[in-house]
């Protein structure tokens, strides 16, 4: 096709879409007003609603539930059963929308009952594709398959032997084979994706669907994407995109927004790819397509991730946050739309069981005066006993006591944990950026694997193997490292679950230089997340003769961070009242002398007054501000290290000049 042609095509379907959309909104306008109308039969109020809860259920999920229970009640009151059936379709597909698979799929199965009872097999057919539709959305592809490829069987039967009429039964064989192509698109098997969207794709045309179209448009160009033919996915992505804005479908123009970037990405067109990225997500919030505009803002995150604009990274990252906490929002509305749902077939259940009720009044009336008889032996018997009681109030007061005292204890174990809690909150920040740099490299060799086995495919293909022996190398390579990687991920995020752990006493083997190493680096990028223009210089000193101590890693891990945490937030405090000229300091020292292992940190902070130095240590005595500090830290620290572990801790102080913590831990 020459680029005229091309674009006289694309203006013709613009105008023929744009008809359409605007014809749609004026039916359901119609449709609202004919429903206004107080005198309507309840059998034309039966056809709007139902008609009002299919034009909605994608735009408006909450009004299509709305108007589809009002529907089906009428259905049921007349006992119509293909326009039951045609409700909870509607219904299904509006909980599919909110993500309420589990009620979607439960109303589908109702409607494949309800058809087949009446032998109507589009309807039929149309529950097996909206269910296999459902598992695409949810990514359980293994489950979608079975029933569309069930659905199409069906169909191509049914088809065989009916004359096809109206529209939504033309539409129905090609969103079969739509569904199926994405099934095998998004596991990777490409050519048979492409072989289910040429199947549909003409036929589509042929019948202008512009609403399958689009779709088909942007599935071909994930195809050629796959493929590594970049002119030919931009050209179905432009398609997609004319006719997706030619009938306001603006859930598919954004997801082919995002395509067309995630194609820009690959071949390293950053600025295309923001571009488009940024496109999407506002295509898709202007709707409030709350899952689109989640998708739309991660990729934004990681573009600006890897371009190390922090500035626009974090921007984004807060839109993604502030989107999941609205999902969660609307998945209460969900919850509250089913509930009500099921609350009025609860009723309706009620009702049809009035005339049993009735006939157990009797009963009910006979077992309601044996529980007034047993309930005087009762009070005779009450009364008896309370004789007896005030015996043992006196052993009551007793036991009261001794619940207050157990009461207390719990209290105090509870600001323990809560000051281990408090310590952990310090370590999430600097856990996100020691966990970051591991993961960075797993995405990263991860791409490399999938672009090398891609290679491997080919050589392979070409009866290259010496070549594809040696590319499979590079991806063990990788494995490799993929694992190494992936182990430090799971050490740093294993330290972090045994820190938040209630309490242990189980002592293990440790190296002490890794693991106040670990703690240091913690603490100092989780001050680093609250106040970013802080730094210090680390100065780290470890010995190589030092064996590895029986203690209890996450116990000493607190000590460790408290003293880090304390010493940055002391030099921290220095350099605000300090001329310029000072340089923050933190030094740590291990060794080992005597059957004892040596720990040493020192700052050149602001130093502790000797008027203080021996409270210290003291529970809920702290020097920082109010809401800063709870007191806790260096008491817990305190009994850790003597209690705990039969070790010591010292101090060596000068005010406005320097602190320095000493722990001593033995070696056995």
């Amino acid at each position: 096709m020459t680029g005229l042609m091309k674009k006289l095509s694309i203006i013709l379907l613009l105008l023929i879409t744009t008809v359409i959309a605007g014809a749609q909104s004026k039916k359901i306008d119609t449709l609202r007003v004919a429903l206004s109308k107080a005198n309507a039969p309840d059998t034309v109020r039966l056809n709007i609603l139902n008609e009002l809860s299919r034009s909605y259920f994608i735009s408006k999920p909450d009004s299509c539930l709305i108007f589809g229970q009002q529907c089906y009640e009428l259905a049921v009151k007349f006992k119509l059963v293909k326009d039951q059936a045609h409700a909870l379709n509607s219904m299904a597909n509006a909980y599919a929308s909110l993500g309420d698979y589990a009620k979607s799929f439960q109303l589908f199965f109702k409607v494949i009952r309800l058809n087949e009872s009446i032998n109507y097999m589009p309807g039929v057919v149309t529950a097996y594709n909206n269910i296999g539709s459902g598992y695409v959305e949810k990514q359980d592809y293994l489950k979608a398959l079975p029933y569309l490829q069930l659905g199409l069987k069906k169909w191509k039967i049914y088809s065989s032997t009916h004359k096809l009429t109206l529209l939504p039964q033309r539409e129905l064989n090609s969103v079969l084979l739509i569904n199926i192509a994405e099934v095998f698109l998004y596991t990777h098997k490409i050519d048979s994706a492409n072989y289910y969207l040429q199947l549909c794709y003409p036929d589509a045309k042929k019948n202008h669907f512009p609403d399958l179209l689009d779709n088909i448009e942007r599935d071909l160009g994930e195809v050629e994407t796959a493929r590594g033919n970049k002119g030919d996915a931009l050209y179905y992505y432009r398609d997609a995109i004319a006719i997706a804005t030619g009938i306001e479908d603006v859930e598919m123009l954004s997801i082919t927004y995002l395509s067309t970037a995630n194609l820009y990405h690959k071949y390293k067109q950053q600025d295309s790819a923001e571009y488009y990225a940024q496109k999407a997500l506002e295509t898709a919030s202007a709707e409030r397509y709350l899952q689109d505009v989640l998708n739309a803002g991660k990729v934004l995150y990681t573009y600006y991730d890897e371009d190390n604009n922090l500035q626009q990274a974090y921007k984004y990252l807060k839109i993604t946050t502030a989107t999941k906490e609205s999902l969660f929002s609307q998945d209460k509305v969900k919850q509250l739309l089913s509930i009500d749902f099921d609350e009025k077939q609860r009723q309706r259940d009620i009702e049809a069981a009035e005339i049993a009720y009735r006939d157990q009044v009797r009963m009910y009336v006979f077992i309601a005066g044996l529980i007034v008889l047993l309930l005087m032996v009762f009070i005779f018997w009450r009364n008896s006993r309370q004789r007896k009681r005030a015996n043992l109030l006196l052993q009551d007061q007793k036991e009261e006591i001794e619940t207050a005292l157990e009461k207390l204890q719990l209290t105090q174990k509870q600001l323990i944990q809560s000051e281990k809690m408090a310590s952990l909150g310090e370590l999430t920040a600097g856990v996100a950026h020691e966990i970051q740099n591991p993961l960075n490299f797993v995405n990263n060799f991860s791409e490399v694997n999938i672009e090398l086995i891609d290679e491997m495919e080919v050589e392979l293909a070409n009866g290259d193997k010496d070549e594809a022996v040696s590319i499979l190398e590079v991806v063990k390579q990788n494995l490799e490292k993929i694992r190494h990687h992936g182990k430090r991920a799971d050490g740093i995020v294993k330290g972090m679950l045994q820190h938040s752990r209630a309490g242990s006493d189980t002592k293990e083997p440790t190296d002490i230089n890794k693991l106040a190493d670990e703690y240091l680096r913690l603490a100092f990028h989780g001050l680093r997340a609250k106040d970013k223009g802080f730094n210090a210089e680390m100065i780290t000193h470890f010995s190589d003769k030092i064996p590895p101590v029986n203690i209890v890693p996450q116990d000493i891990g607190r000590v460790l961070l408290n003293l880090f945490t304390n010493a940055f937030y002391a030099v921290q405090q220095k350099e605000k009242i300090t001329p310029a000229g000072y340089q923050p300091l933190v030094e740590l020292n291990t060794s080992v002398s005597n059957g004892f292992v040596q720990i040493r940190v020192k700052d050149n902070g602001i130093g502790i007054p000797d008027a203080i130095k021996e409270k210290v240590m003291q529970p809920f005595f702290t020097t920082k501000p109010t809401g800063e500090g709870t007191g806790l830290g260096l008491s817990l620290s305190y009994d850790i290290i003597v209690k705990g572990h039969g070790g010591k801790i010292d101090i060596i102080t000068k005010e406005g000049e320097y602190s320095e913590f000493i722990i001593e831990i033995p070696t056995t």
